[in-house]
């Protein structure tokens, strides 16, 4: 197992760095900090080279992760009788890529437990959109080069619901990085199944929902085009040079975008205009070279 490539762009772009002390763990192609009191990935790390990407398809059964004590991570008995789904944090096709039995390996290796988090059922229709940012990011980063560099995970807070000795995240956020003319890029986006209820009624259902052991509520996906060092405030992870490598700078609400919801704002105060993406052509990046 290789593991995440620091050095994959040239530039040197290293793990997130937690806050708190997490375990690191080396798959093919991607590494995962492994959050053990929240029993969830804090972030992963994944090297995509687009050229050499392989079509395998989808086979893999979801696995716990032998070296982490089953403690410290989530199972099958946190998705099993509800419709939560095991979201992959490093999405399946990304790290597929390289000579057959590696990219097979690769495969398998996104089915292990650390790399999933719980999110709205398949049903979600907008679950398509978050699943194919990296592709449209590559599409554009091809014009250059054919690498990128994918950071994931989701935003933990204190006031997460517990469900099955599990916190549930409502927010996730995705950074990408490549190498377009003027060096480092990056660009970040963020996914929130809260639901558009207000604060009091959210936690009356979310309590009665739990006092049932039912999931808490969680709402439709809505994705966001947000500023990268918005991401590091949120998650106080350290992301290295990638705030700096920012392509996307919006100070006030474009006609296209919207401001985070009230949850967001009451995370980040500060939080610029973020622009809400319901199609992947409303993606704000450079333009690419003729």
């Amino acid at each position: 197992m290789t593991g995440y490539d620091a050095e994959f762009l040239g530039f040197t772009v290293p793990l997130p760095v937690s806050p708190v002390e997490a375990r690191v763990l080396d798959y093919t192609h991607f590494s995962v900090l492994l959050d053990p009191g929240r029993r969830l990935a804090a972030a992963t790390a994944c090297i995509v080279d687009g050229a050499a990407l392989l079509a395998l398809r989808r086979s893999g059964r979801w696995r716990l992760e032998r070296r982490v004590p089953t403690g410290e991570q989530s199972g099958s008995e946190l998705y099993s009788g509800n419709p939560l789904d095991r979201g992959h944090l490093v999405r399946r096709l990304d790290p597929v890529w390289g000579d057959a039995e590696t990219a097979a390996q690769a495969n398998r290796d996104t089915f292990t437990y650390t790399n999933a988090a719980p999110q709205v059922n398949r049903f979600n229709q907008s679950k398509e959109l978050w699943n194919g940012l990296e592709d449209h990011v590559l599409k554009y980063a091809s014009a250059y080069d054919h690498r990128l560099v994918v950071h994931t995970g989701p935003v933990f807070t204190a006031d997460d619901p517990l469900y099955r000795g599990v916190r549930i995240p409502r927010l996730f956020w995705k950074v990408v990085a490549w190498v377009g003319p003027g060096g480092l890029q990056a660009t970040a986006f963020v996914l929130d199944q809260t639901p558009q209820l207000e604060d009091a009624r959210l936690q009356e259902i979310t309590a009665q929902a739990l006092a049932r052991d039912d999931i808490p509520p969680l709402g439709p996906f809505r994705t966001y085009q947000v500023p990268v060092p918005d991401v590091a405030a949120l998650t106080r992870l350290d992301l290295g040079p990638l705030p700096g490598a920012d392509v996307f700078a919006v100070a006030t609400t474009t006609p296209s975008g919207s401001r985070p919801t009230d949850i967001t704002i009451h995370r980040l105060p500060r939080a610029r205009a973020w622009s809400e993406i319901r199609t992947r052509d409303q993606i704000t990046l450079p333009p690419a070279p003729n």
